[in-house]
């Protein structure tokens, strides 16, 4: 690779010597040789430029394998290595024969997988009724409580270019991807709006009086969710869409371990207040995806499915993001390394770092909140912070006929 760089350099560099010759005064003869020299020098820099452009995009392939730097602490291993950080209440005790969300979403005319299957495929759905009026509020509850803690809402677009996927650390192509591509275009949908967000500061350097920048992103997100199959995916447990509230933080490098915590609290804050049963869990190596450094999981008690089920996770992506987007941000202290007055005496700019948090996964928090409040009558009573986000609303009852 340096090797073609260092011949193209010296190809351009002979080239830029016969276009100077060519501007002095030349014998009719002079002037022929050197045409005819520039012009073998344009046609072997083409091909060599050519080489190097396949190289260059080659090696970009390779490097977007290679993950981030792991942080000390994350257990080492597989899944079932990760480590519970935290356990929150315990599981609700019911004195009558519980259902699992499916079941209830029936019998009170609240979701239609359905007709969805037939129109759209598997894993799609209706919500109806008061499932609505329950996305609407939980989305709404979240960025109200979030938006207290200095984040600024965002919506952002469903549709970004492969290359902004790529450079956040997903895989746009391949068999087991996440992403849907469009056919005939270089864009993709998005799986999380976290891309979306990562890609509004791309290419350009902040003020450090501006970070941290943190945004709370309202998307509809989209997954394949390729090879996701069997009892425990189903209903709205796994599904190829679905709305989502995405916590993103651009911050200075010594500060992201500081925010992951903040980020995680705010998750276990949100959880606790619908009167959750759950744990946080330190995620293994095995179980992170390129870009995360470390990662915390919420992992939300569902009676009906009989298990516990990720409900959020917290990434501190570090630079991994940022190098590949190009955010960096100017030290506002002047670089002590250099006397001078003026721009020299400027500190080189640095790349931030990026965390992101899911603060509410809209299906998998009604998944939730209709098995953990069913009551025995078949209703479902809404937990109180939510109500006013739903106008007044407290209970989920049957439909009379």
């Amino acid at each position: 690779m340096s090797n073609l760089q260092k011949e193209v350099e010296r190809l351009r560099g002979e080239r830029n010597v016969v276009a100077n010759k060519m501007k002095g005064k030349l014998e009719p003869s002079e002037r022929q040789r050197l045409i005819e020299e520039g012009k073998n020098l344009k046609e072997g820099l083409a091909t060599l430029e050519e080489d190097l452009l396949k190289l260059t995009d080659e090696l970009q392939q390779e490097a977007q394998g290679i993950p981030n730097m792991t942080h000390p602490d994350v257990p080492i291993g597989g899944e079932d290595c990760s480590v519970i950080r935290k356990k929150v209440g315990s599981p609700p005790q019911f004195g009558f024969q519980i259902k699992d969300h499916l079941q209830l979403g029936k019998e009170l005319d609240l979701f239609d997988f359905d007709a969805a299957a037939e129109v759209s495929g598997s894993k799609f759905y209706y919500l109806k009724n008061e499932a609505v009026m329950l996305e609407m509020g939980l989305i709404n509850w979240t960025l109200s409580e979030v938006m207290k803690k200095g984040f600024i809402p965002l919506t952002t677009p469903e549709i970004v270019r492969s290359s902004v996927v790529e450079k956040c650390g997903f895989q746009p192509r391949g068999a087991n991807t996440q992403v849907y591509s469009i056919e005939g275009s270089d864009q993709c949908l998005i799986g999380t709006a976290e891309i979306p967000v990562g890609g509004i500061h791309m290419d350009s350097i902040l003020a450090e009086s501006l970070l941290p920048l943190k945004y709370a992103a309202f998307s509809h997100c989209f997954r394949t969710e390729a090879g996701a199959a069997g009892a425990a995916t189903r209903g709205l447990y796994r599904v190829h869409q679905f709305s989502k509230v995405e916590m993103f933080v651009l911050c200075r490098p010594e500060e992201s371990d500081l925010y992951h915590e903040e980020l995680i609290k705010i998750e276990e804050d949100l959880f606790s207040s619908l009167g959750l049963h759950y744990k946080t869990l330190d995620m293994a190596s095995g179980d992170l995806g390129a870009p995360a450094y470390r990662k915390f999981d919420v992992e939300a008690w569902m009676p009906g499915l009989e298990r516990f089920g990720e409900i959020s996770s917290a990434s501190n992506c570090t630079d991994y993001q940022s190098r590949r987007l190009g955010i960096r941000y100017r030290p506002s202290e002047p670089s002590s390394a250099s006397p001078k007055k003026g721009k020299a005496n400027l500190a080189p700019p640095r790349f931030v770092h990026t965390l992101n948090a899911t603060a509410c996964a809209v299906p998998r928090m009604i998944v939730c909140l209709l098995e953990n409040y069913q009551q025995e009558d078949g209703s479902v009573t809404i937990p109180e912070p939510l109500r006013p986000f739903m106008g007044g609303l407290e209970i989920i009852a049957p439909k009379s006929r």
